[in-house]
């Protein structure tokens, strides 16, 4: 199967790579396409990518001419290309807007001139807005940020194809965990940076509110099951936990004892999101046993000192 990946160099798209070329009985070659914005070139250096035909075409999700170019010969698209922040973020609307919106246009475009039969398009839980009661697939998106807005408009984009091509959607919570290519932005990751060299992390707020997370690698599971025939076509959510911030931090300063947990604000209760456990995606996808725990304890091991 010909594959190509948009954004592919990221922090995600380091881990799909990885489990697509180590996918046993399968031959993938795989086309990485990426405005390399990112200026993490990890992907580039930090693993051997040689064992099944890997290329790099350097090209932006908005340039519609490239992206058409780029899709001659594929057979399954994961669109991963996107403007990333935390799922409540309140500023650059206009970027937001034309990578996570307008640049799955494009790419929703330029998939209709090709032979593409197979969609994989990576969204977020935070297209529900922040409703009273955990969210399922059944609930209607109320965006609150212009990140979630921007993603829920991504995925009408390429809603359309879903009528002559398979289109799996994949609502993903906070991703954490190490590998060579991670986001130190990601709340997980940065506190445990932030553990390890500062000695403390702050939290902004009471600390109370909820997220829903996912490892790195077990959405990189999910991803090469749907590659595989493995996932029905459809929308799934991808979320393992639901923490509040201060439980992140206390299992943090487990693996920290000395840990300094400063509060911002204090008093402020932040947002709330949850997500309805288990998700459905598991029934169709073996859940890696590994624990919160252990996969806090793997990071740290990757710290040089």
């Amino acid at each position: 199967m010909n594959i190509l990946i948009t954004g592919g160099a990221g922090y995600i798209g380091y881990s799909v790579v990885k489990h697509l070329l180590e996918d046993i009985g399968q031959v993938h070659s795989l086309t990485i396409y990426d405005n390399l914005s990112r200026r993490n070139f990890s992907f580039f250096t930090e693993a051997r990518f040689d064992h099944k035909p890997v290329k790099l075409i350097h090209g932006d999700i908005l340039d519609g001419r490239s992206l058409e170019k780029a899709l001659e010969g594929i057979d399954c698209v994961i669109h991963l290309a996107a403007k990333v922040t935390t799922p409540f973020a309140d500023s650059e609307a206009h970027s937001f807007d034309q990578v996570n919106h307008w640049g799955s246009a494009q790419l929703a475009y330029a998939i209709e001139k090709s032979s593409v039969s197979k969609i994989i398009l990576l969204s977020s839980i935070s297209i529900y807005g922040t409703p009273a009661d955990p969210v399922d697939e059944q609930t209607p998106p109320t965006p609150q940020s212009f990140y979630g807005r921007s993603k829920w408009e991504g995925e009408k984009q390429m809603e359309v194809l879903k009528r002559d091509r398979e289109l799996i959607i994949l609502r993903s919570g906070n991703v954490y965990g190490y590998n060579p290519a991670y986001r130190i932005d990601a709340v997980v990751n940065r506190f445990l940076f932030q553990a390890n060299f500062l000695g403390k992390i702050t939290i902004n707020g009471s600390g109370e509110q909820h997220r829903g997370f996912i490892h790195v690698e077990k959405l990189a599971d999910v991803v090469t099951k749907a590659v595989d025939g493995s996932v029905e076509p459809g929308i799934y959510n991808v979320v393992e936990h639901n923490f509040s911030i201060n439980e992140i931090a206390d299992q943090v300063k487990a693996v920290y004892p000395s840990l300094d947990v400063i509060h911002a604000n204090h008093n402020v209760r932040m947002k709330d999101m949850t997500t309805a456990l288990p998700c459905r995606i598991w029934s169709q996808v073996p859940l890696r046993k590994a624990s919160f725990a252990d996969e806090l304890l793997d990071f740290k091991s990757h710290f040089s000192f």
